[in-house]
């Protein structure tokens, strides 16, 4: 089952209409990597976009940058991102701030976590998001991890993402994952840091909410 996940084709197409479904935008982009036997002997080659895809970025980048940037990418489990990506975005709809400038979701084949970096860094993109199928377990084939960078360059380190990992409905649910990622975010921008140097201390923050609802609670009972 994990070995036929790791080989298991993406469905672009399909990933593209779900998505627009949404009423999100979409464009689409491609790794060195230009198959799977590829991808899976030179990771290198996943890390980095190829030519064509880079000049289509530059053609589209706005003068003015994104804030938000969200890559959808294959990685090691497209069943993964089959099952996956669209609830995910969907409920990633309803809690990004209005403020933000976001850009049209980017779908990645043959894609690395690294390869996020350059999307951001060719789109100016603030702060970009990778949500990418995991390396298949014994028990799990789908997982789904989300890795945030602020101001992505090439070359940078995973010292410098956040990572959210085993998103599915037997794992992080899809709600939960999402509010975790806006708050990283938002953090994110405010210090303008992430990986690290960023502590996701977001379950403090909903037990203090909790706590604080539960004590009202108490008041007016």
């Amino acid at each position: 089952m994990a070995r036929d996940a790791v080989h298991l084709p993406l469905d672009t197409g399909a990933l593209d209409a779900s998505i627009r479904a949404l009423r999100l935008s979409t464009l689409h982009v491609h790794s060195q990597a230009s198959d799977r036997h590829t991808y899976l002997l030179r990771p290198d080659l996943g890390r980095r976009l190829n030519e064509e895809s880079r000049q289509h970025l530059q053609t589209i980048k706005p003068s003015t940058g994104f804030d938000f940037v969200i890559v959808v990418g294959d990685g090691l489990s497209a069943l993964a991102i089959e099952r996956h990506a669209v609830p995910l975005l969907s409920e990633l709809q309803k809690i990004i701030p209005e403020s933000w400038n976001a850009g049209p979701v980017v779908i990645a084949e043959q894609a690395r976590v690294a390869l996020a970096d350059e999307v951001g860094e060719i789109l100016g993109a603030r702060m970009i998001v990778i949500l990418i199928g995991e390396r298949p377990g014994l028990s799990s084939p789908d997982s789904l991890g989300i890795y945030l960078t602020y101001s992505p360059k090439i070359d940078f380190s995973d010292a410098e993402r956040n990572c959210i990992s085993n998103v599915r409905p037997e794992g992080l649910q899809y709600a939960a994952a999402a509010q975790k990622l806006i708050w990283l975010a938002k953090e994110a921008k405010k210090l303008k840091i992430s990986g690290v140097a960023l502590k996701d201390e977001s379950d403090v923050q909903e037990m203090i909410v909790q706590s604080l609802s539960d004590s009202e609670l108490t008041r007016r009972v």
